[in-house]
């Protein structure tokens, strides 16, 4: 009986230790893919790593917050409080739409240290010169 219970135990292992490589490979991939579409480099990576964190892309972010231009602060800002404050549940709002509201700004507010980040490396490599 103990053997037949050591086989089975084996074999299961055996089954979820290839689903989770699989799946390890899928979200590689999947990953790779999504730097990919962001642009690629560095830029395209931590865009894609935003995405992630988030739950949210960039594009959605703007929308829930009514945003053409993330660098348009003051109007990030306004749209921001206002959303969240006519959302808020003691008010008859909904937790739901106030909780995306604050996913879509710290989704932005990613972006723009990701882009502060870019301009940064780029300042530097321009200053060290043409090294190859």
């Amino acid at each position: 009986m103990a053997k037949y219970l050591a086989q089975i135990i084996l074999a299961g292992t055996q089954v979820i230790g290839k689903a989770f490589v699989r799946a390890v490979k899928q979200e590689y991939a999947a990953s790779q893919q999504a730097a990919k579409n962001a642009g690629g480099g560095r830029h395209g990576a931590r865009k894609a790593a935003a995405d992630s964190v988030s739950g949210m892309t960039l594009q959605e972010a703007k929308q829930v917050l009514n945003l053409s231009d993330i660098t348009d602060t003051q109007t990030l800002l306004k749209n921001y409080e206002h959303l969240f404050e006519v959302n808020d549940k003691s008010k008859g709002g909904s937790l739901y739409i106030q909780s995306k509201v604050v996913r879509a700004k710290e989704r932005i507010d990613m972006e723009l240290a990701n882009l502060q980040k870019t301009q940064a490396e780029k300042a530097r490599r321009s200053a060290d010169g043409p090294h190859s």
